[in-house]
């Protein structure tokens, strides 16, 4: 027996309106068109470029599949364009100026990393220049800037640690709505460039041979550079620095960095020192790797310094004789011992260094 057949059921009608036709998509209903109406100066005050993609999608909703009649759609786009320009900034007139030569030159390049904007639409600013960015930083921003910061010589690093940095130039603009403020900025203990983007006008090493330790480190820490940081070396190979202060009055006979190079902030100073009355080495005035005051007895003791210039076995550091290998003094303590070890006796010491 055939198994009954059963007709499939009818589609049923799909959802929409009374009379059938499908419903409208929700960004075609007058909700969606007067909510994008509103909602352009809405976000064209927080930023212009939305405020602007916005507006073309409201007029888009308005002109597409409208059934508004053609007046109140041009009402609308000129509405919503006119309150998008409204809330619009106003474009930047001459740029500001504002440098550490500001009331000197007029030829100062516009500062970078800000929009120039109408002095009558910027706050006043305090000076911060010669100030650290750190502490410049926090006063500006207390006094309701957007703080931006650039390095100001030519070489455009990047600027990190505010507090490794100080303020040569600073220049008032906006960023969108908010007023801002630019500083140029070199490392510290660095000195401004005359102009925002020029080379750091570091200081020079002066010719400093021949004077004395006083005034050669003088001249030096007047430069910028710390006092730590000058060295005393002695010129000659064989010499010996006395003890700080000692050397007051010893003379300068070569210095690294030399003369007329640039002493910049990290610089390290080393000022090569010999006696005025052994005078500086020949014939290139060395640095202390290669010259050799005299020393007649070869004890590595110059001559000026050792008592017994023609005796090997006697030096600064033990006048009455170098002691001996099974002395109990030294070679000159005990005629007897001293005899014996310089007649005949064999000593490990004799003519030697080893002792």
């Amino acid at each position: 027996m055939p198994a009954p057949h059963h007709p499939a059921p009818a589609p049923s009608d799909p959802p929409g309106t009374p009379d059938g036709t499908p419903p409208r998509r929700w960004w075609r209903t007058n909700r969606a068109r007067v909510g994008c109406v509103a909602a352009v100066p809405l976000l064209g005050l927080v930023e212009p470029r939305v405020g602007g993609v916005v507006l073309i999608v409201a007029l888009v909703l308005l002109w597409w599949g409208n059934s508004w009649p053609k007046a109140g759609r041009i009402a609308a786009s000129v509405a919503a364009m006119g309150l998008l320009g409204a809330v619009q900034p106003d474009p930047p007139e001459e740029a500001a100026r504002d440098t550490v030569a500001e009331a000197k030159s007029a030829d100062v390049k516009r500062p970078r990393g800000v929009t120039p904007s109408p002095a009558a639409t910027t706050p006043p600013a305090a000076d911060y220049r010669g100030q650290n960015l750190d502490v410049a930083y926090g006063k500006a921003r207390k006094a309701g800037f957007l703080v931006l910061s650039h390095d100001a010589s030519e070489k455009d690093k990047f600027v990190r640690g505010r507090s490794l940095w100080t303020v040569c130039f600073q220049a008032p603009g906006r960023t969108g709505t908010r007023p801002a403020l630019d500083f140029g900025v070199v490392p510290k203990g660095a000195p401004c460039p005359k102009e925002d983007g020029l080379p750091i006008p570091w200081p020079t090493m002066p010719g400093l041979v021949w004077k004395t330790w006083r005034t050669a480190r003088a001249e030096v820490v007047a430069l910028g550079v710390p006092a730590d940081r000058v060295e005393a070396r002695k010129a000659y190979r064989n010499d010996t620095l006395p003890d700080e202060g000692g050397y007051d009055d010893w003379r300068v006979c070569a210095h690294d960095p030399a003369k007329d190079e640039k002493v910049t902030g990290d610089t390290r100073v080393t000022l090569y020192l010999s006696s005025r009355d052994n005078g500086c080495p020949e014939p290139d005035r060395g640095r202390g790797t290669t010259a050799d005051l005299p020393d007649r007895d070869g004890d590595r003791d110059p001559d000026y310094r050792d008592p017994f210039p023609d005796d090997r076995d006697r030096d600064t550091r033990f006048p009455d004789g170098i002691p001996r290998l099974g002395d109990s003094g030294g070679a000159g303590g005990s005629s007897g011992s001293s005899g014996g070890s310089r007649g005949g006796g064999w000593s490990v010491c004799r003519h030697t260094r080893w002792c």
